[in-house]
Parts: structure tokens; sequence; C-alpha cells
């Protein structure tokens, strides 16, 4: 009791101050209050808190203006809590590469290591891929890498499960499944939001300097289906129904003091809002720090930015997809997020033959210099399995 009563005489002199001082103060002495209770007494951020301690416009503002030029790559959570993570640690020390994109929530919906949270235990199934994720934040500290927790968001087999109410349903009751057995859940629900954050909001406590949510979409052809489906849903339109959940991210995550970044399929920047599955690329992008376009040539078909095999054009295919999202977002002036695409190291044999090309260095040196003569910087590399091409010059 003497500590809690201390810990309450140390929150009020906190408090009495001013400006950005008083605010973060407000997060120290409530942690404090928490810790001395045993419990939750006071939640650092609520529902609706926008921007950063002292930004009380709403308007977003960067939680880590002096966060490095990122150049990350793809980590599973098998790689990251296995054998594996060993050569991708020597990647990043040899090279100009600073950061691992690591997935705390799959592409199934399983939170990849042992969590003891309440709240996600309730909703959440761990795995134990990543060991002990204490030892991991600690090894990428050790070698200087910014750490980025991806989580899947939308597309969530367990969970779909666990609350079929939560997800899309045929008339029968059972819960709707893709062509792969995959089921998503539901993005009017606010508890599918809230959940998600919580995730989020641990990955910051564990140190991740930014969340990357993935999968913020309805279901691919999802328009074609929706009549068909039983869900709950409002007066908003599906893009309304996404963007809000971003926006809702962001404002619960930022006073945290980590960046949130979207992937966004690449094609969004070229067309019109995708209604079917709620992107708007502009409406995401003015709520998150990063947005990241998955602009591998190989998911682009024949014509686009006048190439007849975009996988066999690396540089113009990237070109003309940055050209596209300038044009996209200068507009939006300083609300206009980092770009920081996601470029494709990873070789599309499915394409077919004369179709594809083996992707190794050179293709993924020229993927680079077209963003460097987009103005774009920062990149990320993806490769399912994590096996990266060697010798590449990550300018």
């Amino acid at each position: 009791m003497d500590i809690f009563f201390s810990t309450l005489m140390l929150m009020y002199s906190l408090m009495t101050g001013t400006g950005e001082e008083n605010a973060a103060a407000n997060h120290v002495a409530a942690s404090l209050l928490n810790a001395a209770s045993g419990q939750t007494v006071i939640e650092t951020s609520t529902p609706g808190q926008s921007g950063l301690p002292g930004n009380t416009d709403g308007k977003k503002q960067d939680p880590q203006p002096d966060a490095p030029v990122v150049k990350g790559i793809y980590v599973t959570a098998h790689s990251a809590g296995g054998a594996r993570m060993e050569s991708l640690l020597k990647l990043v020390d040899d090279t100009d590469l600073n950061s691992m994109v690591i997935d705390i929530k799959d592409d199934n919906g399983y939170i990849t290591y042992p969590t003891a949270t309440p709240e996600l235990l309730e909703l959440g199934t761990p795995q134990k891929y990543i060991k002990d994720i204490d030892e991991l934040m600690a090894s990428l500290k050790k070698h200087n890498i910014y750490p980025i927790a991806r989580i899947v968001v939308f597309k969530d087999t367990v969970l779909a499960r666990k609350q079929p109410e939560w997800s899309f349903r045929h008339s029968d009751g059972t819960i709707w499944k893709n062509g792969k057995g995959e089921s998503f859940v539901n993005p009017y629900r606010e508890e599918v939001w809230k959940y998600n954050v919580n995730i989020a909001k641990e990955a910051a406590r564990l140190g991740f300097k930014e969340i990357q949510f993935d999968y913020v979409r309805f279901p691919e052809g999802f328009e074609k289906r929706a009549e068909s489906l039983a869900f709950d849903k409002n007066e908003a339109s599906r893009v309304d129904a996404v963007s809000g959940f971003v926006k809702y991210a962001r404002e619960q995550l930022e006073p945290l003091g980590v960046r949130v970044s979207v992937d966004i399929f690449g094609y969004a920047a070229s067309v019109p809002a995708a209604e079917g599955i709620g992107q708007d690329f502009v409406k995401i992008s003015n709520d998150v720090h990063v947005i990241s376009p998955m602009i591998y040539p190989s998911h682009y078909t024949t014509g686009w930015f006048s190439q007849k095999d975009p996988d066999l054009s690396p540089y113009a295919t990237i070109k003309g997809a940055m050209d596209d999202t300038h044009k996209k977002l200068d507009p939006i002036g300083k609300e206009k997020p980092i770009i920081r695409p996601w470029i494709q190291d990873f070789t599309a044999s499915w394409l077919g033959k004369g179709h594809y090309k083996k992707y190794g260095k050179a293709e993924v040196e020229a993927q680079i210099k077209a963003l460097r003569d987009s103005n774009v910087n920062e990149y990320l590399l993806w490769n399912a399995g994590n096996k990266y091409s060697a010798d590449v010059e990550y300018k």
C-alpha cells in the first residue's frame, strides 16, 4: 500500500508539467501506477485518442522522425525462431540492409510467440515458433536492426473458427473459405479491430519500432459473393470500414511511439479505389506513417506499364508503379506517408515459360535503381522462404 500511495504522489507531481513533458509523464506515471497495483488501473491510450502525446488536433505525426532509412527483409516466425536466423543476421550485418519485418501474427492467424497476455489468449492461439521473444528482441538490438512487427489482420482462419459470427458465413452457417481453405474475419467488427491492435500494443511493449498491418481488406473478389454471405455490417462502405480500422490503429499506436504501416496491392496506386475489397490507396495513406505497396513485377499482367511481360522487365515495371504512386499521393501534401515498397526477390515460375525470369542480383538491383530514380529510398525485399539473392548491392 505504501508503494501504491507513493506512486500516486509521483503521478500527481509528474502530471503538473505542461506540453510534451506533461504528456510523456502521463504515460510514465500510468505505467508506474499499474505496476504498483498489480493490474491495469489506467489505460495509457483509449479508443479515439488521437496523435502523439501533446498532439490534440487528431492529425498524424511521425512518432519516430529519427528512424533510419529502412532497407529490410521479410522474416517468417519460423526463421526468426530457428536456425536460419543466424544467416539472416549475417546478411544484414554484412550489407546496407538494416531492418527485419517479422511475423508476430501470421497468415493463418496464429500469434507466433507464447504470449501470456489474457486479452490475447482469450481470442488468439499462440504458437512457439519464436520460443523466446525477449531473446529475439535483444538480438535485434545487438545487431542494430530496426524491428518491424508484421500483423496479418483480416485474413485470420484461427479467429474465424473461434468466432464464426465475426466471419463470413454461408446460408447453412458454415464459414466461407477461399480456394486455399483460408477464412477472413469481418472488417466491420470492431472486436476484430481491438484484438489486432492489442497484439500491436504488445509488440510495441516488446520493443518493435513499427507495426506493419497486412491483409487490411476484404477477401479478393468479395463483391462477387457479398450478397450470398451472411455477415454483420452497417451503413458504412467497405472502403470506410477498412480505412476506419487504419485510423483507429494509428490513433491507438501513435501515442506509444511506434509507426504504423500498411501493405497494399501495388495496382491500388494505378486504379480508382478497389471498392470490392475495401482498399482506397489515398484514404489508407492519410492515416499511416508508411505505405508499402506490393509492386512485385510478377504480379502485374500483360499490358501494365506498356510491358508485354512485366516480370521480364523489373526496372520498367517498378518505375511505372512508382510514377503512379507519386501521382496518387502527391496531392495529399504533408499527409503523404513514407513510400516503402515491397520488391521481388523470388522467381515466379508459375507464370510459365517465356513469361518469367529467374530473379537474382541483377533483377533485384534493377528494382532498387528504379526506386532510386523515382526518389524512393526505402524498400523491403520479399521472399516467402527467406532465401535472398547473394551479392546484391543494397544502395
